[in-house]
């Protein structure tokens, strides 16, 4: 029985060196189809004409560590801790350039794994596997998950992040040993599938597609969904959903944020010196505190959308082209100007505040108020952008301290 903290690597006695591809596969209580399985590995590979190494990464209470030892395959016996933290934990056990990740369960087809190994070959960094383009046996896909969860959340992050995929949710997938190093993967559960899809569009990953079959389960084997019950599908949906929102988050508040904020100032500038009538519509003082409001709210989505941005890029290379954009020299020089115009414009409302007995009369406001307003809102502009620079230039001086936690380790054992 593995405790909670520990990881041990164990290691076939016809263990390859020096592999070329990885199949890199979690693994729970899969005892009636795991000798299948690592068998079906062996003959994928060879069809590819490539040495590869097989590595279950298990936490299972059954025979699937011996089974897959005899079959020829590493084990890496891990926690049970979810299904993404599986290839975290994997991670620094891999030694392969290339990797392939699946299920253990027989439902996808690994007697076909060259079609992946050649694409990562011709030099894309992540395959996705397609079953709406290759094979479904009858069966193998629940109702609700082929005709609608599956399609829609496609359709979802196609629309939110511009990509092309036909099935983000195909578990058998290859991406190289430096992109999966690179993406830093942080989800511990369902999610990672998600999180992994997602990342290949935010680091600009070359990425292609590849048919595969998806077969239906083995007679006598239970799904791990229908083992956790009849929300347990639901509860992944939405869990992915969930990343998809997080990762774009930037898809909700950058673009929508310049709208406003350009609505907002074609409202309140061109008021700054009184009421504007075009056509049959004036624009009075109600308008120009409207585009100060609208104005205020898509400044801030468009600077919280940067920053989500900042947060999940891996690449330190495109962090340092925002950091760029927003030097703190001309940053806060230009918050400063911002505000100091403001001041000046909203001085005069005070001045007459004060010259009428602390009192404002309607003749007195309607020469003032609509440059107050203008002044308020660049006074506001300058101090969210001075707390924006600091933030960011906070956020760089964090994320270039190395990182205090270590890779789990694990020590072969043969």
């Amino acid at each position: 029985m593995v405790s909670r903290r520990e990881a041990t690597l164990l290691v076939p006695e016809n263990d390859v060196e020096a592999p070329e591809v990885s199949i890199v596969i979690p693994a729970l209580d899969e005892e009636l189809t795991i000798s299948d399985f690592v068998r079906w590995c062996h003959e994928g590979l060879a069809k590819a004409g490539v040495v590869g190494e097989i590595l279950i990464v298990d936490s299972s209470t059954d025979a699937t560590t011996a089974l897959a030892l005899a079959g020829g395959a590493r084990v890496l016996q891990v926690p049970k801790r979810g299904l993404g933290r599986a290839y975290i934990d994997a991670l620094p056990h891999i030694r392969g350039r290339y990797v392939i990740l699946g299920d253990a369960d027989c439902t996808y087809d690994f007697r076909e794994v060259a079609p992946f190994v050649e694409q990562m070959r011709q030099g894309f960094e992540f395959v996705m596997g397609t079953r709406f383009k290759g094979y479904i046996e009858p069966g193998s896909m629940p109702f609700l998950h082929r005709y609608l969860g599956t399609p829609v959340t496609t359709w979802i992050l196609n629309r939110l992040y511009s990509s092309r995929f036909s099935d983000i949710h195909c578990g058998m997938r290859g991406i190289t040993l430096d992109a999966l190093r690179r993406m830093d993967l942080r989800s511990q559960s369902w999610e990672y599938a998600s999180e992994m899809v997602l990342k290949s569009v935010h680091m600009s990953l070359r990425t292609t597609e590849v048919p595969v079959r998806f077969l239906e389960d083995r007679e006598g084997r239970v799904s791990h969904h229908r083992r956790l019950g009849w929300f347990s599908p639901w509860q992944a949906a939405w869990i992915n959903l969930r990343a998809m929102f997080v990762y774009g988050a930037d898809f909700f508040l950058v673009k929508p944020g310049i709208a406003l904020l350009a609505a907002g100032l074609l409202l309140t500038l061109p008021l700054t010196f009184g009421e504007l009538t075009i056509g049959p519509i004036t624009f009075s003082l109600h308008w120009s505190i409207a585009g100060v409001a609208l104005a205020v709210l898509g400044l801030q989505s468009v600077y919280l959308g940067t920053l989500a941005r900042m947060f999940y890029e891996t690449d330190a290379a495109i962090r340092r082209r925002w950091l760029l954009r927003f030097r703190y020299n001309r940053a806060v020089a230009g918050s400063a100007v911002l505000f100091v115009v403001g001041v000046a414009l909203t001085s005069s409302l005070v001045w007459e505040y004060l010259a009428h007995d602390l009192s404002l009369t309607s003749d007195v406001l309607k020469g003032v108020s609509y440059r107050a307003v203008t002044g308020v809102l660049l006074m506001i502009m300058g101090f969210m952008t001075f707390t924006f620079t600091l933030v960011v230039h906070a956020y760089d001086l964090i994320s270039a301290q190395p990182s205090r936690s270590s890779p789990t380790s694990a020590t072969p054992t043969p």
